[in-house]
C-alpha cells in the first residue's frame, strides 16, 4: 500500500517541480534586454568638451591618437556615404575638432 502512494507523492513533486521550472524559465526569457546605458538626451547648443568627449566615447584628457581612433570608429559607423546622418557626421566631425582643440567657432553645419 506504501509503493502507490510514495509513487504518486514522487509524479506529484515532478510535477510540481516542472510546473516551477518553467515558469522560472518565462520569466528569465521575458525579462528586458541588459544593454550599456548611452547618454540620454539631445546635444547642446554650442558643443562642450564633456559633450564631444560622450560622442567619441573617450574621456575628456584622452591622447591625440586615442582621439583620433575614436573619431574614425564612430564615423565609420555613421559617415553619409554609408547610410548614416549628415548631422551625426557633422557633430562627430565637431567633436573630434573640440577635444583636439582645432574648433572654429563656427559650430556644427545645421
Amino acid at each position: 500500500m506504501t509503493t502507490p502512494f510514495m509513487a504518486g507523492i514522487a509524479v506529484a513533486a515532478a510535477a510540481y517541480a516542472g510546473r516551477c521550472g518553467i515558469q522560472a524559465w518565462q520569466a528569465f526569457k521575458a525579462r528586458p534586454p541588459t544593454m550599456r546605458r548611452f547618454y540620454e538626451g539631445g546635444f547642446q547648443a554650442t558643443m562642450t568638451r564633456r559633450e564631444a568627449a560622450l560622442i567619441l566615447g573617450v574621456r575628456e584628457r584622452t591622447p591625440t591618437d586615442k582621439i583620433k581612433e575614436a573619431h574614425r570608429r564612430v564615423m565609420v559607423a555613421n559617415h553619409p556615404d554609408a547610410g548614416g546622418s549628415h548631422y551625426l557626421a557633422s557633430k562627430i566631425n565637431e567633436a573630434k575638432d573640440m577635444l583636439l582643440g582645432q574648433t572654429k567657432g563656427g559650430g556644427s553645419a545645421f
